[in-house]
């Protein structure tokens, strides 16, 4: 028979006991992690989100407690009354932070039973994913689980102190709105009372944040839930939480000093002291040093080789003359015998794909006529060990660029190469492992982004950010909207770490003027741009001040915090990587009587 609570009422949480609190009367509740019979004996370790503390049940010093005892298995529910009592010295558990300590129990309650589990809160790590993923109320008791989400509460808690201490209001904008384009696929709501009409989940609260600003609210922000249909992947969700805030009269420097405040703070909570301002370089310098625009520059990036190359040297190597070469090291590879560098050169090779090759320095250096070039290669690229892997990447003759990246695209193969190697020679390297310090954390802000980028299937200039990002005031004036779209820079910046984007910003346009030659130079007329967005054009029309903000994904800062690898890890209840909720079986089928009412019919 199960027992009722009654009045009884918990004293103290499973870990928060110690050898201080020898002596004292307890009572505990939670669940049974283990349960070790030894006849007169029983142990449980019982569990809750603070820990586990070992009760001892003696059969001599409480019967009825100990014949319940002996009826339990793991995950029932109990509660335990007992005295706190220090361990034997050879007893003591090194590895349990309550390892001092143990409850010798006078009275127990059994609240509830628990059917076998198809896998143990106990255990360490659980390979089936989708187990875990239907029974996620069992996953999320795992120890591992309820630190991440009390590090996601600590973080989120830190973020709101923080900006509110700047001046900035919690304000909560709609989840059912319009569908206006934002780059990603709307989630779509049908309306009961407005037949064949649709409201919209938002990718993100970009409008309201911006009406926000016109309404006065000089400081606004927000930790809120976004919506996008898109494929996933670790991480990306199809529901996530992003940190977000705008601000009135702002230049990009106190965009990101308010941000570098708040990430401070918020990697403060999980114990690690960050290092501000951050380092900060354009997009042009991003990509020519890394070829990407969210650089980790946890390991040496590219080094522009083709000063180096005379036209005499890149005939007689059938390297193209027009187009860089570019070069990187990966530290600490190691030795390699002659059957593993030609393995690895071939993997080089299939990696950078149709007009590049790879130059090899090591044969370079068994030619004297080559000697000269293989040492001022190794001079450019600069402190090079005797176990580092040398990477020259070179442009075959005749190699054209792709149309839609005709600038950086030999930088882009390089630095995706130079990021396949860091990550197959991790373990030789070490570069990616945690330390425990802030040296962990490689932060950058990047900047000045092309407000356009080229569709090469349109043939048209495309908006490389929302539509709302403003240009540069140079470039406004230059006229180079219309005479030169691929040299606009928007005034648009990303906040990276060791790789990953955490959040994207800009200033906005706040003039109507000239948010409407920005919808024209989109190819959209006057009369496409009301139809969309007319509710917005009408309200920069009564004095909208200038502003501008940022939005930062907060379960990717967790994820990192954490040191886990995939969104789920830190998101109650994810989705699969086919957007399947497997715990309660979404998305379903609906009645036909939800449908009927709808107006909405099911296809055949």
């Amino acid at each position: 028979m199960l027992d009722y609570l009654g009045k009884a009422q918990r004293t103290h949480r499973c870990g928060e006991l110690s050898a201080a609190d020898a002596g004292a009367t307890v009572t505990l509740m939670g669940w049974v992690n283990r349960r070790r019979d030894h006849g007169n004996l029983i142990f449980l370790d019982l569990r809750d989100r603070s820990g586990i503390a070992q009760i001892v049940l003696d059969k001599e010093a409480s019967p009825a407690a100990h014949a319940k005892a002996e009826a339990v298995r793991p995950e029932y529910v109990v509660a335990v009354t007992g005295k706190v009592r220090r361990r034997s010295p050879e007893s003591v558990n090194p590895h349990m932070a309550t390892g001092e300590i143990e409850i010798a129990a006078s009275e127990m309650l059994v609240l509830n039973d628990a059917k076998t589990p198809p896998f143990s809160p106990a255990e360490d790590s659980i390979t089936n994913e989708e187990l875990r993923l239907k029974y996620r109320y069992l996953d999320l008791r795992r120890p591992e689980m309820q630190h991440n989400f009390l590090l996601r509460h600590k973080v989120a808690l830190a973020i709101r102190e923080y900006l509110s201490s700047q001046g900035f209001l919690e304000i909560e904008t709609p989840f059912l709105t319009r569908s206006t384009p934002e780059g990603a696929r709307d989630y779509l709501v049908p309306s009961r009372v407005h037949s064949g009409h649709f409201y919209a989940l938002p990718q993100s609260p970009q409008i309201f944040k911006q009406i926000l600003m016109i309404s006065g609210f000089d400081r606004y922000f927000q930790i809120v839930r976004c919506f996008r249909d898109e494929d996933l992947r670790a991480d990306r969700q199809p529901e996530f939480t992003q940190i977000d805030l705008e601000m009135a009269f702002p230049q990009q420097d106190m965009v990101f000093a308010v941000a570098e405040g708040f990430l401070k703070a918020a990697f403060a909570a999980a114990g690690v002291e960050l290092s501000t301002p951050f380092v900060r370089m354009t997009y042009d310098e991003a990509m020519r040093s890394y070829g990407i625009d969210k650089p980790d520059m946890r390991l040496p990036g590219l080094v522009d080789l083709s000063a180096v190359v005379s036209p005499e040297l890149r005939d007689t190597l059938k390297i193209a003359r027009e187009l860089p070469v570019l070069g990187f090291r990966i530290p600490s590879v190691g030795a390699m015998s002659g059957t593993q560098r030609r393995v690895v050169t071939d993997e080089i090779r299939v990696t950078l794909g149709e007009g590049l090759d790879f130059l090899d320095v090591n044969r370079l250096k068994t030619k004297p006529e080559f000697v000269p070039l293989h040492e001022a290669i190794m001079r450019a690229i600069g402190d090079v060990g005797a176990d580092d892997l040398v990477v020259v990447v070179t442009p075959k003759l005749g190699a054209t660029a792709p149309e839609s990246d005709k600038q950086y695209w030999v930088h882009r193969r390089a630095g995706s190469l130079r990021l396949e190697l860091a990550k197959k020679y991790a373990a030789q390297h070490k570069a990616f492992d945690k330390k425990g310090t802030a040296e962990d954390y490689k932060f950058l802000w990047v900047t000045d982004f092309p407000m356009y980028e080229w569709n090469a299937e349109t043939h048209r200039w495309d908006a490389a950010h929302h539509p709302f990002t403003s240009p540069h005031e140079d470039d406004l004036k230059a006229g180079r909207l219309t005479s030169d779209p691929g040299a606009v820079r928007a005034l648009a910046y990303d906040v990276v770490l060791n790789g990953t984007e955490l959040g994207s910003g800009s200033i906005r346009i706040h003039r109507q003027d000239v948010q409407a030659e920005i919808f024209r130079s989109l190819g959209m007329t006057d009369e496409e741009a009301k139809a969309r967005f007319g509710f917005f054009l009408e309200a920069l029309e009564y004095g909208t001040p200038p502003h501008g903000g940022i939005a930062l994904g907060l379960d990717r800062i967790v994820m990192l915090l954490a040191g886990a690898t995939s969104l789920r890890e830190v998101i109650a209840f994810p989705k699969t990587a086919k957007a399947i909720d497997l715990m309660v079986d979404a998305p379903t089928e609906v009645s036909e009587a939800q449908l009927k009412e709808l107006q909405i019919h099911r296809r055949k």
